[in-house]
């Protein structure tokens, strides 16, 4: 007798549970998926530099200008000139500060004779690499 009821009260909590699981199943579906909400991040706008200078090709010590607008970057923000020195990135001692619009210009002269490789730097973003030949 013992082992009957065991074996209906078994089978009474599976019938039970399974009934359970259909109802919160159904109560589920019924929830509409507007009411989902997903955290999304603030991907912050890329910035980025342009330069160009004013002559492809100078004498030593010739004045010539790098010109160039700013995307993302606060006015006011600084700019510095660089050059490739030895492999590594050099300030030359060539900075301005962006202009409400966002563009810049700078007035430079180059002494190091030969294929000079410069770029315009704010903080971490850097313009693409332009080339001035020093003759």
């Amino acid at each position: 007798m013992v082992s009957k009821r065991r074996s209906l009260r078994t089978a009474v909590v599976g019938v039970l549970g399974a009934a359970s699981l259909t109802i919160a199943g159904s109560a589920m579906a019924a929830t509409p998926a507007a009411n989902v909400v997903v955290a999304q991040k603030a991907v912050p706008a890329k910035a980025g530099i342009t330069a160009k200078p004013s002559v492809s090709s100078i004498r030593a010590w010739q004045l010539f200008r790098v010109t160039g607008r700013t995307t993302n970057l606060k006015a006011g923000s600084k700019v510095t000139l660089q050059q490739k020195q030895h492999g590594k990135w050099v300030s030359l001692p060539a900075s301005t500060s962006i202009s409400r619009n966002g563009s810049y210009s700078l007035g430079v002269e180059l002494g190091l004779k030969g294929e000079n490789d410069l770029r315009v730097v704010s903080g971490t973003t850097a313009s693409p690499i332009f080339n001035v030949t020093v003759r």
